[in-house]
């Protein structure tokens, strides 16, 4: 590696990762993560959009004819959109940096406390867990998958970083979760639900705020870390500054000109509010808002109600045309007893206890499953 290199890393997670993204950060060079769990068309896609200057993988390194990148960069990582092709957020090292540090004082980690790695590497949050290596020196111990015995064998480890499908799955798993100092948890809402399960079984559950683009998590509990601002635009969009936000996007001027408003806030895409005390409240995305007789409906409140149906497993909700209302709510149900579905009647007078009527689910669809990514977001469109 040279000062100026975008190299793509294919490589399974593993103590090897730690080697590469220090010698890469010592050269000058930027890392641009590959999920080796994609396809090969998939991986082609990336590597044709980021045109790296090198390409390591478990079979060894090659150079190839790429675009040089700034050497101040030290991230390249694809967005984990749940729609639409990835886009390729360039991470300034100096931006990694303060957001592993303004991250440990938060929750109050130290450099020799032992984080677990378990996320995709591909992704900002898996990788800022190796970060903290790097900038803390914080021990890593790297676990391909988390479960109730696995985490019985940990040892010193204080710290991971999960998704709500892993939390839910500890959980009911009967996990000891309470060994860990802090849980952070991010990629997707956490309801009420789960954070109240969190904190009967002691779990010092944080759930973050963030997205690649701010290299990460950057709102701790609905509060923003050291040095973030965010406000909310007169449209309804939160917007975010600080130095923890990325250059733009890679060989994409347009984009990266379009993501921020003047002064250099971020637009986020998604719908929120920011209360008199600085407290964030995330809404949902705003592509993802319901309009229904003029009345907005946020997807996420709306499967908050309807996912405590004892018949319910999983639940997306979104709307679809209708020529009364101009849309109507739609359940997409995934049904814990396949023989034994809930009916829409059943759903509409459950969800009524903490919904208005007019955000009442109007139909339902019975599936199997629902489409998730890596993270376990679900992919709505």
């Amino acid at each position: 590696m040279r000062a100026g290199d975008l190299v793509a890393v294919a490589l399974k997670p593993g103590p090897s990762w730690l080697a590469v993204l220090r010698h890469a950060r010592e050269a000058g060079a930027a890392v641009l993560p590959i999920d080796v769990r994609l396809a090969e068309p998939e991986r082609a896609a990336i590597i044709n959009t980021a045109q790296p200057t090198l390409i390591a993988g478990e079979e060894g390194v090659r150079r190839i004819e790429g675009v040089p990148i700034d050497p101040a960069i030290a991230l390249v990582i694809a967005t984990s959109g749940t729609s639409g092709d990835a886009r390729l957020a360039e991470l300034p090292a100096v931006a990694v940096e303060t957001a592993v540090v303004a991250s440990a004082d938060a929750i109050d980690a130290r450099a020799g406390d032992r984080w677990v790695s378990c996320l995709p590497l591909a992704h900002i949050g898996g990788l800022l867990v190796l970060e903290r290596h790097l900038v803390l020196g914080a021990p890593v111990s790297f676990r391909r998958r988390l479960t109730r015995s696995v985490i019985a064998g940990l040892g010193e480890a204080r710290f991971t970083s999960l998704v709500p499908t892993q939390l839910t799955r500890l959980l009911d798993g009967g996990a000891d979760l309470g060994r860990f100092r802090a849980i952070l948890v991010g990629g997707s809402g956490v309801d009420a639900e789960l954070a109240a399960r969190a904190a009967e079984a002691g779990v010092r559950m944080v759930p973050t705020y963030g997205m690649t683009e701010t290299c990460g998590g950057v709102v701790y509990a609905g509060r923003p870390l050291a040095g973030v601002e965010v406000r909310t635009a007169r449209w309804g969009e939160l917007l975010v500054r600080g130095p923890t936000l990325m250059r733009g996007y890679r060989l994409d001027p347009e984009a990266s000109v379009s993501a921020f408003e003047p002064g250099g806030w971020l637009r986020t895409g998604d719908g929120g509010e920011v209360d008199e005390e600085g407290t964030v409240r995330v809404f949902g995305r705003l592509a993802d808002v319901i309009v229904s007789g003029g009345e907005k409906i946020w997807p996420a409140e709306v499967e908050t109600a309807v996912s405590s149906h004892p018949g319910v497993a999983a639940v997306l909700v979104s709307g679809s045309p209708d020529r009364e209302w101009g849309q109507r709510v739609v359940a997409r149900i995934v049904p814990r007893h396949r023989a034994d579905p809930p009916t829409l009647a059943s759903l509409r007078e459950h969800a009524a206890a903490s919904l208005a009527r007019h955000k009442l689910p109007r139909e339902l669809v019975i599936v199997e499953r629902l489409d998730r990514t890596a993270l376990g977001k679900i992919r709505r469109r």
